[in-house]
């Protein structure tokens, strides 16, 4: 099954640190946040990606054009050209790179990736966020209801900055993206789709996901929600990436041990943030 992540936005509010590498390849521990939310879904055996690009996309493109030296010891032999990689402990990921426009919006993103999708049901997120969420779960509750998407609804730590959300008996009723003021349960991305959301969809710069797609499948009862009552963090800001990298460096990032329970990440935002 096929895991799409949207990687081409321009991360505005990570003021400077946007300005020589997009969002998803700014690090946390050493590695890319898009490195972590791609071990999420591999992690429970998801491991075929198709990586939507935009801004700075050339970046991704080298990181996984160069992804075995990065993540290896490695000889060279530089005379005859001979290569070998030592010990490598790399996953086993298939990642498909998609230019999908320098300025396109979320949903045109989605559009454009159309062909490289062989199943009736896929998975999607955005390229800055992490979670302990169980995928497994999440996918068996949208083969269950039958509806066109789920959307994962998160309780954030902070004042949520993405679509609010409402529903009754696990329907979304309403769906508004990014209101002033937000109730406590949010889209948290991780979204299960079947084929029928391109019917939604437009090959057109403009064309936006969460209004174009969502608020029209909650009109027709077409959007459920799975939701998540553990750890979910979207790095949006020089501040998030600074409690993300916290996390990992104490080594209480719940998104690394899913099946482990910790309050250390707790503790850690209640003290410094």
């Amino acid at each position: 099954m096929k895991v799409v992540i949207l990687c081409g936005g321009k991360g505005a509010r990570m003021e400077k640190e946007t300005e020589y590498v997009p969002k998803p390849m700014l690090t946390v521990g050493n590695k890319p946040i898009l490195w972590h939310i791609m071990n999420i879904y591999s992690y429970y055996g998801f491991r075929d990606f198709i990586l939507c690009l935009g801004y700075k996309g050339e970046v991704i493109r080298d990181y996984f054009r160069n992804f075995a030296t990065l993540n290896s010891d490695f000889t060279v032999n530089t005379k005859n050209g001979g290569f070998k990689i030592h010990d490598s402990k790399m996953p086993d990921w298939n990642v498909t790179l998609v230019d999908t426009g320098f300025d396109s919006m979320t949903g045109a993103r989605i559009k454009r990736i159309e062909r490289f999708i062989d199943s009736d049901v896929f998975m999607m997120t955005y390229g800055d966020a992490v979670s302990n969420i169980r995928i497994d779960n999440l996918l068996s509750f949208h083969k269950n209801h039958g509806k066109a998407a789920t959307m994962t609804g998160v309780f954030p730590l902070y004042k949520s900055r993405f679509g609010e959300l409402s529903e009754d008996n696990n329907s979304v009723i309403n769906f508004t993206e990014k209101p002033v003021n937000c109730a406590a349960l949010t889209s948290g991305g991780f979204f299960v789709l079947r084929r029928k959301i391109f019917e939604y969809l437009k090959d057109d710069t403009s064309c936006v996901f969460e209004k174009d797609a969502l608020e029209v499948l909650v009109k027709e009862r077409e959007l459920a929600v799975y939701k998540h009552n553990d750890f979910w963090y979207c790095m949006d800001t020089p501040k998030d990436r600074a409690f993300l990298n916290e996390l990992w460096d104490s080594d209480n990032a719940p998104w690394k041990y899913p099946d482990r329970k910790s309050t250390g990440w707790k503790i850690i935002f209640d003290r410094s943030y």
